[in-house]
């Protein structure tokens, strides 16, 4: 199965996974970000402190706003990897927002299973990348603000995991359509008899 424009007749909709009106699952997305976060945050501070590291006030005040204006365009950066693997996969031009709870890129597309694992993990291997690499390229005393990025960027894409970890379970065949804040997966209708 390869990712199509428009969904082929002998399929229907299977389920549906939206991570703003089902309640649970957004507590446990969110809950595996806070626990992926905190691991992070807590090896990162051993490892400070394991290299001698003492806190310096003055630096805080001015590594914090560049944290914070990192993250917003980690954000931005984020959903726009989404969007341009699906337009790669799919042709068609990818839709951008912001629901007030998450940020999001979404496609009329009907995206096969390998093709959408890919969409989900693009922004976490290639922010995970980079950001690993600026870690090492940064001033000292620079390197623990790439960090943060970083785990906002592991933790953050915990919706993207666990969609992962969902549709790797799937069949093969199945295909996802994406609107942004939610995926309808549909697979192929058995035929009775």
């Amino acid at each position: 199965m390869t990712t199509r424009t428009t969904l082929p007749a002998d399929y229907a909709e299977k389920e549906q996974i939206d991570l703003q009106k089902n309640k649970k699952l957004m507590l446990l997305v969110n809950g595996l970000a806070v626990l992926l976060g905190l691991v992070m945050t807590a090896a990162g501070i051993w490892s400070l402190f394991r290299r001698g590291w003492e806190p310096d006030i003055d630096a805080y005040f001015s590594h914090v706003p560049v944290f914070l204006g990192g993250c917003i365009v980690y954000v931005v950066l984020h959903e726009l990897v989404h969007g341009i693997v699906m337009r790669a996969f799919s042709g068609i031009r990818p839709r951008y927002g912001f629901t007030g709870l998450y940020a999001y890129a979404g496609s009329d597309a009907y995206f096969c299973r390998r093709d959408y694992i890919v969409v989900s993990l693009a922004p976490i291997v290639v922010w995970g990348v980079v950001l690993a690499v600026l870690q090492c390229l940064v001033p000292l005393g620079w390197e623990w603000v790439v960090y943060a990025v970083q785990v906002v960027n592991i933790s953050g894409a915990a919706g993207d995991l666990y969609v992962t970890a969902h549709m790797s379970r799937l069949p093969a065949d199945v295909l996802v359509q994406d609107s942004g804040v939610s995926m309808k997966i549909f697979a192929r209708v058995q035929k009775a008899g």
